[in-house]
């Protein structure tokens, strides 16, 4: 290996596992089986010897293939672009449901549960849910929808989502998940980007108790997607919506229809396109294919946040990013059970989480650092008067530990018993690359080590080891990684592949402390993370400039205690408007791109910082607002000085 098999130690813990967490341990019966006495140790041989590993890990994790696999990886087509599990066939549905519905024990226990906004609770068992596969995935076929047809998912994360997914890869088909704040423009560029033929939403839902009407974006969305041809509508709230001659009721999906056969697909044949935003251009879609992603769900579900059959993951997920797909293949492929939880933490009150553990007994609560800080301060740093004993362990993902927050969630919330498993990873990992485990010791707010089967590393600018902060970089290749960008592979190239040698560069910046924990310190380019949720600027600015009052934005984010970020926007104004209207601009970004993503300030400014060849220089503006040293600025165009941008403490709110 190249990288680095280091793994923080008991010494410098604040948790460390007891033998409750060893004798509960999926990892651990498979280290005493396997031969090894350290996780180091099994991690090296992962990454050394990955063929003879995965050989044992799909076995140990229960993956089926319907025709055995020959070749763990084929190369040939470039180092980046690796075909895994070569002459096997599988379907992820098998594993994920099938299996589960035929086995008498297995086919009463809840397979998702639903927790709406509104208090809406609703749960599908394994019986229940794979009926619901055979009878939509029939009424799919009977729609014309095949094998690489592409099917997005614009819905909320109510127990038909799992069904769609797994009935779409049932018949070989392709899913493409939204985001369900999305407005009608940026869901029609995921449509027409990926060719969608039939889009799956529901009539309506609540957030903070007021109704959003999905179908009537997603109308919006059609009218501007000619590849569409289908609209299937799940009554979900009941609410009006308007019915055309494409759309088809949930309901009446496959009524009557007998079943069709289960595709036996290659293993890297796509299963869902993820669309994720970058820092500039279009969004990218990140492809995965049955076995990659099915494959890099179990490893890290299985080892990492050891999920068993009587385990219930509740976590606030949403269709169109990562976490959605990943807990339904995840948490099902294992028997166990999903607790979706739709809005907000703290609504209707900071009680809302606590009161969904207790009544499902879950026994992993997914939290992020952003709703930590905000129960925290709502909950005047106290312990939820719930009963949450059923909790083993917390999940969080997606932003970096505040230690307040950290420290509130391990001590006061779970009596220093309960791990907090921080995940890190990505769309286009296919999961995580770091992470704590329920075996391994655990400092705050850090990553215990590597997750097996990825050679993660931090690099200095020069590509050697660095010693402080550097690019963390995946130094091999793994099942669960995008075989490309959609229809893009050039920009997939540049993007990850380009700066050294067979090296994978992520984006984010890490380093490894003496304890040897492990730190990510945020992203080393452009794009903002707000309460967890990544967006890139471009989707912001082309939002802000549909308005028209402006010409052209920047936004950048910036630290904020609640959120993690807030994004603030510097527009310029057409034509000699001596006055400009916040709330008319504000109000436009949220229509097209959802409220969760508009900026808390807009700017009007005479003129943006630009490079030479006209490039928006957004980490200057950054600095700048910040009063923080702009670097090189070199490449700035004269004609647009940095000093035309305002510092923060000139603008701040009150």
């Amino acid at each position: 290996m190249k990288g680095r098999a280091t793994f923080g130690s008991a010494e410098a813990a604040a948790w460390r596992p007891s033998a409750r967490e060893w004798d509960r341990s999926r990892l651990a019966r498979a280290m005493r089986r396997w031969g090894f006495d350290s996780l180091a140790d099994l991690h090296r041989h992962s990454i050394d010897e990955p063929a003879a590993f995965w050989s044992k890990a799909l076995d140990d994790l229960g993956i089926v293939f319907s025709r055995p696999w020959k070749t763990y990886v084929d190369a040939s087509a470039g180092y980046e672009f690796p075909r895994w599990f070569v002459d096997g066939q599988i379907n992820l549905s098998e594993s994920c449901v099938t299996r589960h519905a035929a086995d008498p024990q297995a086919r009463s226990r809840a397979a998702v549960i639903y927790e709406g906004d509104d208090g809406q609770r609703r749960e599908m068992t394994y019986g229940e849910l794979g009926a619901e596969v055979e009878r939509v995935a029939a009424g799919l076929r009977a729609l014309g929808v095949g094998m690489g047809d592409r099917v997005s998912f614009f819905m909320p994360v109510i127990p038909e989502a799992a069904v769609a997914v797994l009935a779409c890869a049932k018949i070989g088909a392709i899913g493409v998940p939204a985001f369900s704040g999305y407005g009608p423009e940026p869901l029609a560029a995921r449509l027409s980007a990926a060719q969608v033929k039939t889009l799956v939403t529901v009539d309506g839902t609540t957030r903070k108790g007021a109704r959003v009407a999905m179908k009537d974006v997603a109308d919006a969305a059609a009218a501007l997607s000619p590849s569409l041809e289908h609209v299937i509508m799940i009554r979900h709230d009941g609410g009006a919506a308007q019915r055309h001659a494409r759309d088809v009721a949930w309901a009446e999906l496959g009524k009557g229809l007998p079943p069709v056969p289960t595709e036996a697909c290659d293993p890297n044949h796509p299963v869902m396109i993820i669309y994720t935003s970058g820092t500039t251009g279009a969004p990218k879609g990140i492809v995965h294919s049955h076995a990659g992603f099915l494959v890099k769900a179990a490893t890290d579900w299985g080892y990492v946040f050891d999920i068993q059959s009587d385990d219930r993951l509740a976590w606030i997920a949403d269709m169109g990013w990562m976490l959605g797909p990943l807990m339904i293949f995840g948490t099902l492929q294992f028997g166990a059970t999903i607790v979706f939880i739709e809005g907000l933490p703290n609504y209707p009150d900071e009680s809302r989480l606590w009161k969904i553990v207790e009544r499902n007994r879950a026994t992993v609560l997914g939290i992020g650092p952003t709703a930590a800080r905000g129960l925290r301060a709502a909950m005047n740093g106290a312990a939820p008067t719930q009963d949450i004993s059923s909790l083993r362990a917390f999940a969080s993902t997606g932003e970096a530990w505040d230690i307040p927050g950290w420290h509130w969630l391990f001590e006061t919330v779970g009596k220093k018993q309960r791990p907090i498993l921080n995940y890190s990873g990505g769309t286009e990992i296919g999961g995580g690359f770091l992470s704590n485990y329920t075996i391994t010791p655990m400092a705050p707010a850090s990553f215990a080590g590597p997750i097996l089967g990825n050679d993660v590393d931090v690099l200095d600018a020069d590509g050697n080891r660095a010693d402080g902060v550097g690019e963390v970089v995946v130094r091999n290749t793994w099942p669960g990684m995008t075989h490309s960008f959609w229809n893009d592979p050039k920009r997939y190239v540049a993007t990850y592949w380009e700066r050294w040698p067979q090296t994978w560069l992520h984006g984010d910046l890490a380093s490894v402390d003496k304890d040897g924990y492990w730190h990510i310190h945020g992203r080393s380019d452009d794009t903002i993370k707000v309460a967890g949720r990544r967006i890139g600027p471009a989707e912001i600015e082309s939002a802000l400039v549909a308005d028209p009052q402006i010409a052209e934005a920047a936004a950048i984010g910036v630290p904020d205690e609640d959120r993690g970020a807030r994004i603030v926007a510097f527009v310029t104004l057409k034509g000699d408007r001596a006055t400009f209207d916040e709330s008319q601009a504000t109000a436009c970004v949220a229509r097209l791109i959802g409220k969760a993503m508009a900026p808390s300030q807009i700017i009007p400014v005479p003129g943006l910082p630009k490079t030479k060849n006209g490039k928006i220089m957004r980490r200057a503006i950054r600095s700048r607002f910040l009063g923080e040293p702009a670097g090189d600025m070199s490449s700035l165009d004269a004609a647009t000085p940095l000093e035309i941008i305002p510092t923060g403490h000139d603008n701040q709110r009150t």
